[in-house]
Parts: C-alpha cells; sequence; structure tokens
C-alpha cells in the first residue's frame, strides 16, 4: 500500500521554492535552459520555467532528454547492432549555457551520469545543475543535487512514485514498500 509524502499543493510548493533558490543562486536568471529526464522531470521542467516566468518574466527554454541509450544498468538483449545516438533530440542549443538538469526522483545517481553523458555529447555547456523534486538517497555515484524539493530518507526496498496532473492524470509523490 502506497503511503503519501506529498500532495499536489506540497509539490507545488516545493517547485516554487527550487525556482526562488535557482534564482537567487545564478543571481537572476541570464542564460539559463531547463533539460527535464524524460519522462516527468520534462513537466517538472516545464513547471519551474512557467514559474520563473512569472517571477522575471523571462522565457527560459524547455527540452526534454531521453537517457535510455546512455543508462549502463539497462541491457539490451541483442548485441548485434550498437543503438543510434541522436546528438540532436534536444531542440535547444546548449553551448554555452547553465543547464538546470530535472528529474523527479534522485535515488542511485545512475540517470542523472546517463543525462550528463547525453549532454556532453550535444554540446559544451558553460554549467549543470541538478533539480530533483524527490531525493531518496542510497547513491552509488558520486552526486548530488543542487535543488531539492523534498529529502526523503527510504530504505531499498521502497518505491517513490511521482505522478504529475499531465502526465497521470493526479499530482502527490508516494512511497511504498516492496
Amino acid at each position: 500500500m502506497a503511503h503519501e509524502i506529498l500532495d499536489g499543493s506540497s509539490m507545488q510548493r516545493a517547485l516554487t521554492r527550487i525556482t526562488y533558490e535557482i534564482i537567487e543562486q545564478n543571481k537572476g536568471v541570464d542564460n539559463l535552459v531547463f533539460v527535464g529526464i524524460k519522462t516527468r522531470g520534462v513537466y517538472l521542467a516545464k513547471r519551474l520555467a512557467k514559474r520563473l516566468n512569472q517571477l522575471e518574466n523571462v522565457e527560459i527554454p524547455v527540452a526534454p532528454l531521453d537517457v535510455s541509450l546512455y543508462r549502463d544498468d539497462r541491457h539490451v538483449p541483442d548485441h548485434t547492432q550498437e543503438p543510434t545516438v541522436k546528438t540532436d533530440q534536444l531542440d535547444i542549443d546548449i553551448t554555452n549555457k547553465h543547464v538546470i538538469l530535472v528529474d523527479d526522483v534522485l535515488f542511485t545517481g545512475r540517470t542523472v551520469r546517463a543525462a550528463l553523458d547525453a549532454l556532453m555529447d550535444m554540446g559544451r555547456p558553460t554549467r549543470i545543475s541538478l533539480a530533483v523534486l524527490v531525493d531518496r538517497g542510497h547513491r552509488e555515484l558520486p552526486i548530488r543535487p543542487d535543488f531539492v524539493g523534498k529529502n526523503i530518507p527510504t530504505a531499498m526496498n521502497e518505491t517513490v512514485h511521482v505522478a504529475v496532473e499531465e502526465y497521470d492524470g493526479h499530482e502527490d509523490v508516494t512511497i511504498e514498500h516492496n
């Protein structure tokens, strides 16, 4: 049975707090781009950009990023053909930009590592920061977020689910014991 950690209002407050932190730490919003890790990270990145626009009256570009080809923990059963890496998957130029990488949950760090590899194949940003709605710990790699909505200590046998209205039809963050 899933236990609700954040409801929709709490999620929105966490994203608003992250938005203010981004503005403060960057002393403005010049040269920023948001890159959301598919799937829910894209929707969260769009929300951050919208909130930034409301606060600073500036349109911040948002792009989705599919990291599936860069994962080191997903195995392809047919090794006879190398996957084709699409270096043009971002519809924005990240070279010399400050990229805010956005994801829903930070766990082992492997998704973020894959995203960093993908970003490096697509350009040379001046800086990359990481924003996550939930940091649940249990890192396998030396990766830490710059902006966190909520730290949720979890056990390894628990799963954190983030639901966003745009994709799931409702909003919440739940934790489930497996």
